[in-house]
Order: C-alpha cells, then sequence, then structure tokens
C-alpha cells in the first residue's frame, strides 16, 4: 500500500509545505505573538487550571515575574479582559487564541484581516491589539521570550518525531505529493501559558492552525486528526452534491446522545467527520483495533463511519489518490444496506474520552538568579534602549560568574551597546570576545553576523563573507539570522 518511494517524495511535500511558513517560522513552532497575548491574560487573572499539576512551570514563572513588575498596561487588561468575560474559561480562553492568530508579530500587533473577514470571537475584542503592543513594550516581553524559548524549544523536540511521522502516514495513506492544496499552510504551535491538555484548531482563509498546550504525552493523534481535517475538508466542500446523496441518514443520528449538536445540525460536518474517523481506522496498526475504532465511532453517532471505512479498504487495493477516489468512496455506500445497519445500532451516552495524565515538568527555564537573573535585568533595559545602566548589568555578570557562555552572552550585549553607540572598533572586538568564550549557538550565529556587516561597513568585502558564511555553517542557528547571512552574501549590507 506504501512505498518507500511514495513516503521519501511525500517528506518533500512536507519540507515544501513548511517554506510556505513565514519567514524564520517552521511548521512546527512556538509563537512569540501568541506568548505576548496568553502571557497578558495571565496576568490579568485568567487561571482556569492554574492549580493544575500538568501545568507546565513556564505558565507560573511568567505569572509571577509580571505580578512583581506592578504594571500600568496589565492594569489596564484587566479592565479589559473584565468586561469580556465568559462564563465558559474555555471559550473564553479561545477568543484570545483567536485574536493571537489573527494579527501580526510585534510590535504591532495589527490585524491581518479587513474588520468583515475578522471570525466572530475576535471582533468582540476590538481596542484589545493597542493595549496588547503597550503591554508587550512596558513588560519587555521581548526580552522574556528570549528566556523562556528555551523551555519551548524543549517542548517542540518532545512533537518532532511524532508530528513528522503522523503528518507523513497521513500523506502516504491519502496519496498526497504537496500536503494539501497549493497555497495553504498548516502551522502547528507549541504553547506552554494555556490551561493544559487542550487543542485548539482554526481555519482562516488559506491558513491552518492547530494550538497544543501541555500534557504528559505529544497530543500526536489529535494533532493528525487536525491535519486530516486541513486535508480532507477541502474534498467535501468540493463534492458536496456527491455527499447529500447520502443525507437520507442523517436522521439516524439524531437519538444519539454523545455526539454533538452541531454534527446534528450540519450533515456535511457529519460526513466530513465520518471520513476522517474511518481513515483513523484504517492507520491502526492491527485489524482489532480498525473494527474498534469504526464500531466506537459508529456508537458515538458517527453513523456513516464503518461504510466509509469499508469502502477504504477498496481504496488500498488501486492507485488513485484520494483527492481523486473521494467520489468513488462516497458513491459506494449503499443506503440499503446503512439503513439495515443503523436500525440495529445503540448509541452509548458519553463519548470516550481521554484521560489525561499530570504532566511531569519540563526542564524549564527557571525564574533567573544571581548571574542569569543580572543578565536577563541587562538585556530588558538593552531593549528600552536604556543603555548606560544596561552596560552596567552586563559588566556585573562577568564579575558574578565564571560561566564562560554567560560571558559570552554578557560581551555580546556590550558589542551591541558599542555598536549603537556608534564605536566600531569597540563593537567588532568585544564580538570577537563573544567568539572566544563558549556561546550558545544562537548567540554564536548573532557575533558573526554582525562582525559580518560591519566588515561590510568598513568596505572589507572578503572578512564580510566570511562571517556571513559562518552563521550558515552553525546548526541550531535562527532561521533568521541565516536569512541575513544570505542577503549579506547576495549584497552588501548598508547603514
Amino acid at each position: 500500500m506504501r512505498s518507500v518511494v511514495l513516503i521519501v517524495f511525500l517528506a518533500a511535500g512536507l519540507v515544501q509545505a513548511q517554506t510556505r511558513a513565514p519567514q524564520g517560522e517552521g511548521q512546527l513552532d512556538a509563537s512569540e505573538t501568541l506568548f505576548t497575548v496568553l502571557a497578558a491574560l495571565n496576568a490579568g487573572g485568567y487561571d482556569y487550571d492554574a492549580a493544575s499539576t500538568a501545568n507546565s512551570p513556564v505558565r507560573k514563572q511568567v505569572r509571577d515575574l509580571l505580578a512583581a513588575r506592578h504594571l500600568e498596561s496589565v492594569e489596564q487588561l484587566k479592565t479589559f479582559f473584565a468586561s469580556h468575560r465568559l462564563q465558559d474559561p474555555r471559550a473564553e480562553l479561545n477568543q484570545y487564541i483567536s485574536f493571537a492568530l489573527t494579527v501580526d508579530a510585534p510590535p504591532a500587533f495589527r490585524s491581518r484581516f479587513k474588520p468583515e473577514e475578522l471570525p466572530p470571537d475576535v471582533r468582540t475584542l476590538e481596542g484589545l491589539d493597542v493595549r496588547i503592543a503597550r503591554f508587550y513594550q512596558e513588560a519587555g516581553i521581548a526580552s522574556l521570550w528570549r528566556q523562556f524559548r528555551p523551555a519551548y524549544d524543549q517542548a517542540i523536540a518532545e512533537y518532532h518525531t511524532g508530528v513528522t511521522q503522523a503528518l507523513l502516514e497521513a500523506n502516504a495513506y491519502l496519496r498526497n505529493a504537496t500536503s494539501g492544496f497549493r497555497g495553504r499552510r498548516f502551522q502547528i504551535y507549541v504553547d506552554l501559558l494555556g490551561p493544559p491538555n487542550q487543542v485548539q484548531t482554526r481555519s482562516y482563509k488559506d491558513d491552518y492552525f492547530v494550538v497544543v498546550t501541555p500534557s504528559v504525552e505529544p497530543q500526536i493523534s489529535e494533532v493528525r486528526h487536525a491535519y486530516l481535517h486541513y486535508l480532507l475538508d477541502p474534498l467535501a466542500l468540493r463534492y458536496y452534491e456527491q455527499l447529500s446523496r447520502l443525507k437520507p441518514l442523517a436522521a439516524f443520528a439524531n437519538p444519539a446522545p454523545a455526539l454533538d449538536d452541531p454534527y446534528k445540525d450540519d450533515f456535511l460536518l457529519l460526513a466530513t467527520e465520518c471520513v476522517i474517523k474511518a481513515v483513523e481506522s484504517r492507520l491502526a496498526h492491527s485489524a482489532e483495533e480498525r473494527q474498534a475504532l469504526a464500531a466506537q465511532a459508529l456508537s458515538e453517532g458517527f453513523i456513516l463511519t464503518p461504510a466509509l471505512a469499508d469502502g477504504l479498504v477498496l481504496y488500498e487495493k488501486q492507485e488513485q489518490s484520494m483527492n481523486q477516489y473521494y467520489v468513488d468512496l462516497v458513491g459506494q455506500v449503499d443506503l440499503e444496506r446503512e439503513d439495515k445497519r443503523l436500525e440495529k445500532v445503540q448509541f452509548v451516552k458519553r463519548a470516550a474520552a481521554k484521560t489525561a495524565k499530570a504532566a511531569p515538568e519540563l526542564a524549564a527555564a527557571p525564574v533567573a538568579s544571581g548571574a542569569e537573573k543580572t543578565l536577563a535585568d541587562a538585556e530588558e533595559l538593552y531593549t528600552h534602549r536604556d543603555l548606560d545602566r544596561a552596560r552596567q548589568m552586563y559588566l556585573k555578570v562577568l564579575e558574578q560568574t565564571g560561566d564562560k557562555t554567560l560571558h559570552a552572552k554578557a560581551y555580546y550585549g556590550l558589542a551591541r551597546i558599542a555598536a549603537l553607540q556608534k564605536d566600531p572598533e569597540l563593537s567588532e572586538k568585544l564580538f570577537q570576545k563573544t567568539l572566544e568564550m563558549s556561546p550558545d549557538n544562537e548567540t554564536k550565529a548573532w557575533a558573526y553576523l554582525y562582525l559580518g556587516r560591519l566588515a561590510d561597513a568598513a568596505g572589507e568585502r572578503d572578512e564580510a563573507e566570511k562571517n556571513y558564511r559562518a552563521v550558515l555553517g552553525i546548526d541550531g542557528a535562527p532561521a533568521s539570522v541565516k536569512t541575513a547571512a544570505e542577503k549579506g552574501l547576495a549584497e552588501p549590507f548598508r547603514r
């Protein structure tokens, strides 16, 4: 059914899908915009499931750090959040995730949509963009984001293998060569500031988003389910007329107590979910599990699942992709046969629930102390361009610790200050000093990039190119830095 050649081909398609994401952002990533909005929400008093041991420790650390600063912008946000509070705390969270996914990156947080295009839950949040932008600046979120980014990177790493395998498996089964339809994007964000054990999905124009919050085990099956929606939803719309032939069966779903009302009210929604559950059943590893999953879906009210699962057996024996075979899959459903099957079904009262375990602590960035706290304070002062105080704090780091990696970050900070104060000779020496320490890959990449730009500004093109190439040779260098280095190689940097 699946050859090695096919999977390799589809893996290339997955890489192509990743390249359509915004510059510097991977298909599986974290979002500074989402971090900012949920940091504001937590600081503003949102505490749903805050006591749960399944939370990431990052959530409490960010809450505590912001609470200690007594920010005026937070007080304004508290008033805003209070006036938009919903009885269901999950629905309250939903609207702010929607907001975060529809605005541009910091520091402006401008909407990416025309007012009439905004989703309904975002339209009610008029004025939040201005408040969030003010909070971002006053709270020094750029520095806070850098401090906690390692915790996000660890959480992303825990998802990477499982997500890659799940997406490749879905692509291989549906025989998609391009991870969906051209021009569309499937983006997964790992979030550590929301309540645990949630998977939120959104579809805006050509973008499909999945946001996952902390859980004891990566929520891979839920991500795959969302990805199947991304791939199969357009087919349901395209072949709505063919699907409508099955609509007389919808009446059988009405008595199912475990089936949510939206599925009873919208046949297209019900039919699409049945297709997805049928595919999921066929992706199971054993015949017993495949049969059990189809039977479970039927008992919960997804009435077309067994018939579609039967049709997928035939699909697997031929060569067409699902894009081409979808009409045949729907067309092979025998209404009379399904009438007889559905007359005998006994629906369960509740849908099967996945029990969430308590999450172990991630090795998240701790609340900084000693030299680390001094360095974080220096970065915040630098962000606000309080350069004299920032310099003092960077120098203090050199006195507080012998850790060469922290020394590298301190020299890097001092080098940037010298560059801002128009002292290129001192700046170059300090960037070189940064590289003589034991810098992490991100700091190393930025130092080489700055050295390349300084060399370009001095007319030393060979030296500039040498430094830009050094950036490209660093494993784990941020994509944005590599992109800047590639531009530097393409044309000299201009001040």
